[in-house]
């Protein structure tokens, strides 16, 4: 089995390096595990059989068979792909050898091999680029992808070696003014406008995104090539959902933590429900272990209880939406709205130097973004400097709200502790704390920088429990060991 054909790399080694194809799996199933995707040992079996099964001259019946017993969820294919393509890449063709035209009229960059006499080349491969588009191709675009980066991606040579970058395709191609162009072929002379259009800009979006993908794709090879595909894929691979971290998310990571809250939140529900104290079963039904005693010469031998009702708990939240922890406040707050679905009564108070009550921001059906935004505008939680000052937020809140937290309440906390050097209010969070049923602290900061600078989060440690929760997988850890 040749390399092109196995999809593999080449090397030195062979196509795949000292230990053949199996031991190439082996790599690729490490990294796939170091991306942050679990891959268990049976997984990992499953997926050597994958390789007895499927056609290994096709790539794509490869990469989705591969898919199918590695991934758990649809968001975890993304950094799959990427691991793929740099694993399982295009065969690799001699040096200065174009592509084959899948048109069958010659290869593709042959028309492109003329005198530099005014030659545009940029203008061909453009050309070149919009007959592609039309006719939707993935392969063929695939490999004209390779044949731009090649010819237009090349930077500068440096000791290091060649460099290849995508932009300098993008910027030479530019693909985006193509639209109009690409929307009137394939509505040929039919009618402009209505859903005939619609369908037709959608279907060159598409396009393009995949032609995009496809650049990005061959600049990650061909650095992979120089560099070593682990040194590549560390920086070339984006974190799931679950381990991007609060204070770093972009806008782009926040829709995908909302479907993670959800079933976070119906967890921490259950974990925190509150339970009668006399134990797994409700109190003694006298009547029926006397009537059931008299069958044993009316020695109780078995005794009734009445069934234990399970009470929705009540859940006051303490958030802190200073500016140093806005991405965590954002994911807190989308938190907090997904909660009130399964505890009975649910406040939630946000401070910077000052605490107010933002639970009406909450109401059901409410677009967090919306209430985040109305909290900045409309909450009295800038009081002085609006600078963090917990001693004053925690004051602000027993102050005004006496009865909040009781002996039915959950109290959760959530912020970086850090006080701006001003008294932490520890008595005050400590008398809040007894009076709860229970208590907990989550901070997004790493353990290590606990108690650095003016952070008191080691001394709130000693009062309350203090969970590191950076990231959605940390927040399910704390779920699942509560």
């Amino acid at each position: 089995m040749s390399a092109a054909g196995a999809g593999g790399p080449a090397g030195r080694d062979g196509p795949f390096g000292h230990g053949g194809l199996a031991g190439h799996l082996d790599g690729f199933v490490r990294a796939v595990r170091g991306a942050g995707i679990p891959v268990g040992i049976s997984q990992a079996v499953d997926a050597a059989e994958i390789l007895t099964v499927v056609d290994l001259l096709d790539r794509e019946q490869l990469r989705h068979g591969l898919a199918a017993v590695l991934l758990q969820r649809a968001a975890q294919r993304p950094a799959y792909d990427v691991l793929f393509d740099l694993w399982w890449p295009l065969g690799d063709r001699p040096a200065g050898e174009p592509d084959a035209d899948p048109d069958g009229d010659g290869p593709v960059g042959a028309t492109l091999d003329l005198p530099d006499g005014g030659v545009d080349l940029a203008g061909l491969l453009r050309d070149r680029l919009a007959r592609l588009l039309l006719d939707g191709d993935e392969e063929a675009l695939r490999r004209f992808a390779r044949e731009a980066v090649d010819r237009l991606g090349r930077a500068t040579p440096s000791p290091s070696g060649q460099s290849f970058f995508g932009y300098r395709v993008m910027r030479a191609l530019s693909p985006d003014t193509l639209v109009a162009q690409l929307v009137a072929g394939l509505l040929g002379d039919g009618e402009r406008g209505g859903l005939a259009e619609q369908v037709a800009r959608q279907a060159v979006r598409e396009r393009l995104a995949a032609f995009r993908a496809a650049v990005e794709a061959e600049v990650r090879r061909r650095a992979a090539a120089e560099r070593g595909r682990d040194a590549v894929a560390k920086h070339a691979v984006r974190p799931l959902a679950d381990q991007v971290d609060f204070l770093r998310a972009q806008a782009a990571d926040l829709a995908e933590l909302r479907r993670t809250v959800a079933p976070l939140a119906r967890r921490l529900a259950v974990r925190l429900s509150a339970r009668r104290r006399l134990g797994r079963e409700g109190r003694l039904d006298f009547r029926k272990t006397i009537r059931a005693s008299l069958g044993t010469g009316g020695v109780p031998v078995v005794t009734h209880h009445r069934p234990r009702k399970v009470h929705k708990p009540e859940l006051v939240v303490l958030c802190d939406v200073s500016g140093s922890v806005a991405g965590f406040s954002h994911f807190t707050l989308m938190l907090t709205q997904a909660l009130r679905e399964h505890f009975s009564g649910v406040r939630a108070f946000a401070f910077v130097d000052s605490t107010d009550e933002v639970t009406r921001f909450f109401r059901p059906g409410a677009d967090v973004v919306d209430a985040v935004a109305r909290i900045g505008r409309e909450a009295d939680v800038v009081g002085f400097d609006g600078h963090s000052d917990y001693g004053t937020a925690l004051a602000v809140f027993a102050e005004r709200w006496p009865a909040a937290v009781g002996p039915k309440t959950s109290l959760l906390v959530l912020g970086d502790g850090r006080t701006n050097h001003r008294p932490p209010g520890l008595p005050v969070l400590a008398g809040l704390v007894r009076r709860a049923r229970s208590a907990h602290w989550l901070n997004p900061e790493p353990r290590r920088l606990w108690g650095s600078g003016d952070s008191a989060a080691d001394r709130y440690g000693e009062v309350i429990d203090m969970v590191e929760c950076r990231t959605a997988a940390q927040l399910a850890d704390f779920v699942t060991t509560l």
